[in-house]
């Protein structure tokens, strides 16, 4: 991480990808808005863009190459088992979750996994402070949301 932020000079993030993606479709709707004029801004393709790109389309072509590339709907065992076999459940229930989370990472004003990747790799205490509190209000609330429900 701090290899790669001084031979680029930038943090390895994509997190300001999904604001200018958002902002963009923001302002085509509502051009007027002082979030979309202010807060999010008119931004051309930054550093962020092209790296949630690249991401997207290396991991793509990996997948392609090994063959083991499929279009999935939420399959997973646990998730059936806590939200039901409604596969709509459960994309709202993770398209909420990511929601709230980017609302929360945009009040913020960062992102959580470049406090805690970044911010840690140049041991910032802000990182430590908030990978502690991520933990600690996490965990819990993993127990509760993902609670079994009677015996297995």
């Amino acid at each position: 991480m701090i290899t790669a932020s001084l031979a680029l000079g930038h943090r390895l993030s994509g997190a300001a990808a999904y604001q200018q993606l958002a902002g963009a479709a923001g302002r085509a709707v509502a051009p007027a808005a002082p979030y979309w004029r202010h807060v999010v801004g008119p931004r051309s393709w930054s550093w962020d863009l092209w790296a949630w790109l690249g991401v997207g389309l290396g991991a793509a072509a990996s997948a392609v190459a090994s063959g083991t590339f499929r279009i999935r709907t939420m399959p997973d065992a646990g998730w059936e088992e806590v939200y039901g076999p409604s596969v709509a459940r459960r994309w709202a229930v993770a398209f909420v979750g990511a929601a709230l989370t980017g609302f929360a990472a945009g009040v913020a004003g960062g992102c959580t996994a470049s406090l805690a990747m970044s911010g840690g790799a140049v041991l910032v205490p802000g990182a430590f402070l908030f990978m502690a509190g991520m933990f600690t209000g996490g965990i819990p609330t993993a127990l509760l949301v993902h609670r079994r429900r009677g015996p297995r």
